[in-house]
């Protein structure tokens, strides 16, 4: 496993941060392949499909019968590690807003029997018994 910043996985519990960074590493692309990706395709722009930038490798396919995009990839092999280094804190902060934004919905239990339910169900899935979310009924007592 890679390091990553901190700063994505500090409001985390153990869970949370097992979870995101498992999805990190389905997400996370690696300099080096980039790198060669530019050298070896980068007239073909497979190096930009690499970081999902579809609109430019189309350009550099349309211009791939000319040697202009193999000039252009042999010049971006020299900034693909600091491209995919973006790319991966753009993937991780998108990855951590996501698991915070999960997580963070109030969890409803059954009264009857104390299981989890989803917070806008009306009834419990497991038992039929009415739902009232904990929020209401800590205001209530």
């Amino acid at each position: 496993m890679y390091p990553v910043d901190p700063i994505y996985t500090v409001a985390m519990t153990e869970n949370q941060r097992t979870w995101f960074y498992a999805e990190y590493e389905a997400a996370r692309k690696d300099e080096i392949i980039g790198v060669l990706l530019a050298i070896v395709l980068g007239g073909l722009g497979v190096h930009q499909f690499y970081l999902r930038r579809d609109g430019l490798g189309i350009l550099y396919l349309l211009f791939s019968w000319t040697s202009i995009p193999m000039f252009i990839g042999w010049i971006d092999a020299f900034f693909m590690p600091g491209r995919v280094r973006r790319y991966n804190a753009l993937q991780a902060a998108h990855i951590s807003a996501q698991i915070l934004a999960t997580s963070s919905k109030s969890d409803s239990r059954c009264s009857a029997c104390g299981r989890l339910t989803n917070p806008t169900a009306m009834f419990c899935n497991n038992c039929g018994a009415s739902v009232t979310p904990t929020a209401l009924t800590t205001q209530s007592a």
